[in-house]
C-alpha cells in the first residue's frame, strides 16, 4: 500500500477540504482527489461522503484513520532520530498570532530565525481574530484564550501588560486626567463590540465604561495609529505603545491590564524536528523580550 496516498488520506481526513489538504500537502487539489481515488480502488471502499461543505468520512474512513495515524508516528519517530534531522531544518511552519504581537514582535525575529535556516519556511498569520489549530490554519497558535481542549499540546508562552494611552496632542487639548472620575467626558478608540474575537479583550468594561468613541476598529494597529493622531484615548499593548514617541500614559501606576497568551500545537506535531525548533524559539524569543512585555510603571 503506497505510503503516500495514505498520508492524502490523513491530511483530508483532518482538514475536511481537498483545498486545505492541498494547501497543507503544498500540491494542486486535484493531486489530492486523484490519490484519494486511487487508495479507495486499492482498499474497495469508500472513505469519504462528497458533501457541499467538504469530505467527510465513512464508516470504513473512520476505521482506517487510527490506523493510519499510529503509522505517522512510527515515521515521525524514526525521522525525528535519524541523522539527517542535524543536518538542518527543512519544510513548512505556519504559525498563528494575535495581529500586535505577530507584527511587532514575533515579525522580526522569526525573519532572523528564517535567514539562519534557509530551507525552512515560516508563514507567519498574524491577524485580528483567532487562527484556529482544529481547522489546521495553523501548526502552532498564540492565543490570548487557553484551549479547553483536544489532543494539542499547551503551554504557557508570557503575560504581557496593556495601558491607557493618548497622544500629548490630545492630552493639552482636553481637561486633565488625575483619576478614573476624570475619563467621564472624553472620547475613547476601541474594538467592535460584536466582533471581538475575544473576551480577553473587554478591557474597559473593568475601568470606564466610555460616553462616546471616535473610533471603533477590529486592529489593534489601526487602533494604536488613531490614538496617535490624537483622534483619543485607548487601551494599547505596551510593547506596541511604548516605543511611540508620540503617545503618554493614561493614570499611570491605575489603569494597567495583564493578559496571557498561550501557545499551543497538535501533538501529533510534536516530534517533528522543525516544529520543536520553531516552539522553542518562540518560548526563547517572549524571553529575551520580556522587558518589552511587561515594562516597569
Amino acid at each position: 500500500m503506497d505510503w503516500d496516498n495514505l498520508r492524502f488520506f490523513l491530511e483530508l481526513a483532518r482538514s475536511g477540504t481537498l483545498v486545505s489538504a492541498a494547501r497543507r500537502l503544498e500540491v494542486d487539489h486535484t493531486t489530492v482527489a486523484r490519490r484519494i481515488h486511487a487508495l479507495e480502488k486499492e482498499i474497495g471502499t469508500a472513505l469519504f461522503a462528497r458533501e457541499a461543505g467538504g469530505h467527510r468520512l465513512t464508516e470504513a474512513g473512520r476505521r482506517l484513520q487510527p490506523q493510519v495515524e499510529a503509522m505517522e508516528g512510527a515515521l515521525l519517530a524514526v525521522e525525528s532520530a535519524a541523522p539527517a534531522a542535524q543536518a538542518g531544518l527543512s519544510g513548512l511552519v505556519r504559525i498563528g498570532a494575535t495581529e500586535g504581537f505577530g507584527t511587532m514582535v514575533l515579525a522580526p525575529q522569526l525573519a532572523r530565525f528564517a535567514q539562519q535556516h534557509p530551507k525552512l519556511v515560516i508563514d507567519l498569520l498574524a491577524m485580528p481574530r483567532l487562527v484556529h489549530l482544529s481547522r489546521r490554519e495553523a501548526d502552532i497558535v498564540i492565543s490570548l484564550e487557553r484551549p479547553a481542549r483536544g489532543p494539542v499540546v499547551v503551554s504557557k508562552l508570557t503575560d504581557y501588560v496593556l495601558r491607557l494611552y493618548a497622544s500629548a496632542d490630545y492630552l493639552d487639548a482636553h481637561p486633565r486626567i488625575a483619576s478614573r472620575e476624570d475619563l467621564r467626558g472624553h472620547t475613547f478608540i476601541s474594538y467592535v463590540d460584536d466582533l471581538l474575537f475575544s473576551k480577553e479583550l473587554q478591557y474597559l468594561d473593568e475601568l470606564y465604561r466610555p460616553d462616546a468613541f471616535a473610533l471603533r476598529s477590529t486592529s489593534i494597529l489601526a487602533q494604536h495609529q488613531a490614538t496617535a493622531a490624537g483622534a483619543g484615548i485607548a487601551v494599547l499593548p505596551a510593547f506596541l505603545a511604548e516605543r511611540d514617541p508620540r503617545l503618554r500614559t493614561v493614570l499611570p501606576g491605575e489603569a494597567n491590564f495583564t493578559r496571557t497568551f498561550w501557545m499551543s500545537m497538535p501533538a501529533e506535531n510534536k516530534h517533528l524536528a522543525r516544529m520543536q525548533a520553531v516552539w522553542q524559539f518562540l518560548r526563547e524569543t517572549a524571553e529575551l523580550q520580556r522587558a518589552v512585555l511587561l515594562p516597569k510603571a
